[in-house]
């Protein structure tokens, strides 16, 4: 039965994204933030640390750990850190460990791209036909509506930081977007196809979510026995196949592990979800609504049971960014589907939102920069110092080039799409995937320095130093996070013991926390803390042994 579709698009509304744009606004979406910074703390550098001691040698490769402490979940993220640092020596460790999270960021694009190429591709997606002629061709409805996924992804919010991480929900990432499009080429790429639902599955469930990977294997089970296209249906033994890997791959790297949160907090999910999703959320939500009649069909069911699953990881981790990160790409495809009913009121809302918020925001992050550099205005470099004890600014050419082609590149954006109006499906994600990627561009350029030296524990290990000899056989740290542990052994070059306690660890120095009684035998040779930390709860004692 064929339902009447939503989608009323002409020929003109298929006007295709020129290529040489896209790839240079994915360059600037992709390349900044790899050169020129240190791990961040927390999870970017705790997945570093598991890394490095890979490439050093303090860990085997099967068990990644840090200071003796194991990693949870699958090592497969670890080992592609691990194995650039030792393929390109004369890089520094963290440049080279951040240059394949790079392409796998690249691999989701592309990934995502394809999936919604051939989700709009199928019967029930196609626009209404002319009586007369002169509707959307089918490849070219497609592309555009590919096109248009692209930038809904590349202007979510939630993928700015997490997307830019060398943490293992970038790779869990690309397993989902790969599996999306394992599903949705079944009908027209079937040796791909399967190929992909082969490798995603595992990958994802050896990468620490074995949970989401059998959850979606199952789903797609249930989706293509339902479907109406022969090549989906004989899909469903190498998704099996998919699956038995997957449990296979959690059982080797013991990756099973209980991570449900029992506390449920309604509103603080609601404020992540309406951020973290934004703007490909609310479109979503508006093709769920418009192509109602069509929610058994294939370019609806795909996206949206790989969508599910990581908002019920989500809702049971109470609350965590890093799975609601895997439902991005199926939001991206579904917010598609909402361009061609779209009104033209609606476009036009949505790009001078986007011209005022982002000429804003790039307004406000060159003033800081003008601050730092000429001293003017005095304010917000009086503010840097104060929120960041001990910063000096320094200038880079390189990085100012960047930022004036970058802000050049959006006024003219701005000029192209307020100057006339262009009829292209995906001309409303335009302004939006660009000032997200203009912000992030001008952070990494303008304001990397004062970032770096707030978001690394680097200058916290160097006022340790200054406090201790040179010939430290080791350094107890127990109770110590993961971060903290690993800043210690890259930052330091100290041999770091992070099991048992500082009595029985055999060093003769330690650090302990500012709230923790000092142990009997030692005394306190300093407390140090944080640049950006006011309090000093967030700093280390170092002790000594008497």
């Amino acid at each position: 039965m064929n339902l009447p579709t939503p989608a009323i698009v002409a020929e003109r509304g298929v006007e295709r994204l020129p290529r040489l744009a896209l790839i240079l606004l994915c360059a600037a979406y992709v390349l900044p933030g790899i050169f020129g910074r240190d791990p961040w703390r927390n999870a970017d550098l705790t997945a570093f640390g598991f890394m490095a001691s890979i490439a050093d040698g303090r860990a085997p490769w099967w068990q990644p750990s840090i200071a003796g402490l194991p990693a949870d979940g699958g090592p497969l993220p670890y080992w592609l850190g691990a194995l650039a640092i030792k393929l390109l020596p004369w890089l520094d460790a963290p440049v080279a460990a951040r240059l394949p999270y790079a392409l796998v960021l690249v691999g989701v694009l592309v990934a995502v791209w394809y999936a919604s190429f051939h989700l709009a591709r199928t019967e029930a997606a196609q626009p209404v036909a002319f009586a007369f002629g002169g509707e959307a061709q089918a490849v070219d409805y497609a592309r555009a509506l590919a096109d248009g996924a692209l930038l809904a992804l590349m202007a979510s919010l939630g993928l700015l930081q997490l997307g830019h991480e060398t943490t293992p929900e970038l790779v869990q990432l690309l397993a989902v977007s790969v599996y999306l499009y394992g599903l949705a080429a079944a009908p027209f790429r079937r040796g791909r196809a399967r190929l992909a639902v082969l490798l995603a599955l595992p990958v994802l469930a050896a990468s620490g979510a074995p949970t989401v990977a059998c959850g979606l294997g199952a789903l797609g089970l249930l989706l293509n026995h339902r479907s109406s296209y022969d090549e989906a249906k004989s899909q469903r033994v190498w998704l099996l196949g998919a699956l038995t890997l997957a449990v296979l791959a959690a059982w080797a790297f013991d990756g099973w592990a209980w991570r449900v949160q029992p506390i449920f907090h309604a509103p603080s999910l609601l404020t992540l979800l309406a951020w973290f999703c934004w703007p490909a959320g609310p479109l979503a939500l508006w093709t769920l609504w418009r192509w109602r009649r069509h929610g058994l069909r294939r370019h609806i069911t795909v996206p949206a049971i790989a969508l599910l699953v990581p908002l019920a990881a989500c809702i049971g981790m109470d609350g965590s960014d890093r799975a609601l990160l895997l439902a991005l790409p199926s939001l991206a495809i579904l917010a598609a589907f909402a361009l061609p009913t779209l009104s033209r009121g609606f476009s036009a809302a949505v790009d001078w939102f986007s011209v005022f918020f982002f000429s804003a925001a790039a307004l406000f992050f060159w003033l800081y920069y003008l601050s730092m550099h000429l001293g003017w205005p005095t304010r917000p470099l009086a503010n840097l110092r104060r929120l960041a004890e001990g910063f000096e600014p320094r200038f880079s050419l390189v990085a100012l080039l960047m930022a004036v082609t970058a802000t050049i590149a959006w006024l003219a954006l701005v000029r192209w799409r307020t100057a006339r109006h262009r009829h292209a499906l995906w001309k409303s994600l335009a302004l939006p995937a660009g000032g997200v990627a203009l912000g992030w561009l001008l952070v990494m350029s303008l304001l990397l320095p004062p970032l770096d030296y707030a978001r690394s524990l680097g200058p916290l290990v160097a006022r340790l130093q200054a406090r201790m000899p040179n010939d430290v056989h080791c350094l107890a740290a127990p109770e110590q996070n993961l971060a903290t542990l690993a800043a210690l052994e890259w930052h330091g070059h100290w041999p770091v013991k992070g099991r048992g306690t500082i009595e029985t660890s055999g060093c003769s120095y330690a650090v302990t926390n500012p709230n923790q009684a000092v142990p009997k035998g030692w005394q306190v040779v300093a407390q140090v803390k944080r640049p950006t930390d006011r309090t000093g709860s967030a700093g280390l004692v170092l002790l000594k042994r008497q």
